[in-house]
């Protein structure tokens, strides 16, 4: 089954996450992953407000964490600690 990768981010470094972002679109790419919705317009109705939104569609939960734990994600997500507070999640979908 198809699985969403979620994350909703408050980025405290633009320098050090924009780094992050050049380098885990190819990562997410390389495990099958494809954006369907990158920083757009959103509207928080509860919860944490995050400015940055992001949802990527995988091929299986399997593929959402094998890429979360592969050597290029987590290179990336190396340029992300410390530039930005996040809540990243992976939810299987019903499609």
């Amino acid at each position: 089954m198809p699985a969403l990768w979620i994350a909703h981010v408050t980025v405290t470094d633009p320098e050090s996450y924009g780094k992050y972002a050049e380098l885990a679109g190819p990562a997410i790419a390389l495990h099958g992953g494809k954006f369907i919705a990158r920083g757009g317009r959103y509207v928080q109705l509860e919860g944490q407000d995050r400015s940055r939104n992001v949802v990527a569609r995988f091929p299986s939960v399997e593929a959402a964490v094998d890429c979360y734990h592969s050597p290029e994600y987590q290179q990336a997500l190396s340029h992300a600690k410390g530039a930005s507070q996040r809540e990243l999640m992976v939810v299987e979908t019903d499609e």
